[in-house]
């Protein structure tokens, strides 16, 4: 008898085949090969993949196979991620794998108001896609009966502990049902999330399609030493004048530096291009978003806020405008292109402090990120002195967190001889007389 492909090998009902096949899905990715069968057997699952490698259809596949059909107004399914891009990922997701069937996803987030929520919770909600915040806020309110759950997604684990969602993880599973089937995907598996799993997971099964914090192999890295911001911005601007880089994604570290890059690049016509963070309202992020994913933006300039939360198969390229400090932070940057097997390219810019951390980068990716020179077209600035004092104190800080006894650069300026026993302070000569 010969052996099912593609999505076929799965125990799935006809209307989830017809939405696979209508959304275009190819063969299943090794995430999906692996932890679906698992799923689907009733198995705890700790699925351990690159970020842009199917996790999302991963887990809702097995949810929507468990639910079946509309039922009732209470909620039977639970799916917990960081953030409300994420959620409006999973639930763009589950919209297009739920399209045969009449089940139906509510998702809670914050940063909007609770009316429109609450109204979807009483029309029913057969899964419920939350932030754990959000989730606590509705369920202290006594709008949500956690009874029925019989199943808990924990997406992103990693970033939730990065967030400080533990608290509300805990308060959540006091008040869900203990007998439930637990399912938790993350791009990385670091220590604290082995014990959140080992708290919540029975007997989990693994699935792991890659070693746990690589990059997917559709990816070309590129890492560039660029000495300061004035001469990134110069780079910056000599790669932008190729058509290639078609649809782009800037990552910087604070948000300063973001609308920096953004009023930069848009005064000199570089666009369509837009800039999210955290300060920009819940409206404008989403629709900078759904502009970027239909191709209306060229650019999109982003803190980490939005690493996880951008689902875009053609992003050509993710430029790491700095280098993040949070190392998973890198995985989940670069993430964003080379997703569905398409091919992208991640560069990154590094000043000299910067590059005190790319060893660390490299260890927990298992990789060498190889190392080109700036084309010698591109203007390199002196770096003021400014900021080649913070750089000075980003190194200082860097070593002094490798090795405590560190003194520090500026260790020894600091020092001045105490002369007060000498009697040498001629300023203060008979004042106290």
């Amino acid at each position: 008898m010969e052996e099912k492909k593609g999505f076929q090998q799965f125990r799935l009902n006809p209307q989830l085949f017809r939405a696979i096949d209508e959304a275009g899905y190819g063969r299943p990715t090794p995430i999906q090969e692996k932890a679906i069968p698992l799923a689907l057997a009733g198995h705890d699952v700790m699925g351990i993949a690159p970020t842009g490698t199917g996790k999302t259809a991963a887990f809702i596949l097995p949810l929507l196979m468990k639910t079946k059909y509309a039922q009732g107004v209470d909620p039977r399914a639970l799916v917990l991620a960081p953030t409300r891009e994420l959620i409006l990922q999973i639930e763009q997701t589950f919209l297009t794998l739920a399209a045969n069937t009449d089940l139906r996803a509510v998702s809670l987030y914050g940063g909007v108001g609770m009316k429109a929520q609450l109204e979807a919770l009483e029309n029913g909600a057969d899964i419920i896609i939350a932030t754990p915040g959000r989730f606590m806020d509705i369920y202290l309110k006594g709008e949500l009966n956690t009874k029925l759950i019989k199943t808990l997604v924990l997406d992103e684990a990693d970033k939730m502990m990065d967030m400080g969602f533990m608290p509300q993880i805990r308060k959540i599973l006091e008040v869900i049902p203990v007998k439930r089937q637990n399912l938790l995907f993350s791009a990385t598996m670091p220590e604290k999330v082995v014990k959140l799993s080992e708290e919540f997971l029975e007997f989990p099964e693994v699935a792991e399609a890659a070693p746990q914090a690589t990059a997917a192999e559709t990816i070309t890295q590129e890492l560039y030493e660029v000495p300061n911001l004035r001469t990134k911005i110069a780079f910056l601007e000599y790669l932008l004048q190729d058509d290639a880089f078609s649809r782009v994604l800037i990552f910087t570290r604070t948000k300063k530096v973001a609308d920096n890059v953004f009023k930069y690049l848009e005064r000199k016509g570089f666009g369509p291009i837009r800039v999210i963070h955290s300060n920009k309202g819940q409206n404008s992020r989403i629709n900078a978003m759904n502009q970027f994913k239909n191709g209306e933006l060229r650019i999109l300039v982003s803190t980490d806020v939005t690493a996880r939360g951008i689902d875009v198969s053609q992003v050509s390229h993710v430029i790491n405008f700095e280098v993040p400090v949070v190392y998973e932070d890198y995985v989940h940057r670069i993430g964003r292109t080379g997703r569905a097997e398409q091919e992208g390219t991640a560069i990154t810019f590094a000043d000299e402090s910067e590059l005190m951390h790319i060893p660390k980068i490299e260890a927990l990716i298992r990789e060498k990120i190889p190392a080109k020179k700036m084309p010698a077209v591109v203007e390199e600035f002196p770096t003021p002195k400014e900021e080649r004092q913070q750089i000075a104190r980003a190194i200082d800080a860097f070593k002094r967190r490798e090795d405590p006894t560190f003194k520090g650069a500026f260790h020894e300026k600091k020092q001045r001889p105490d002369n007060r026993k000498s009697g040498k302070h001629k300023g203060r000569k008979g004042k106290r007389r």
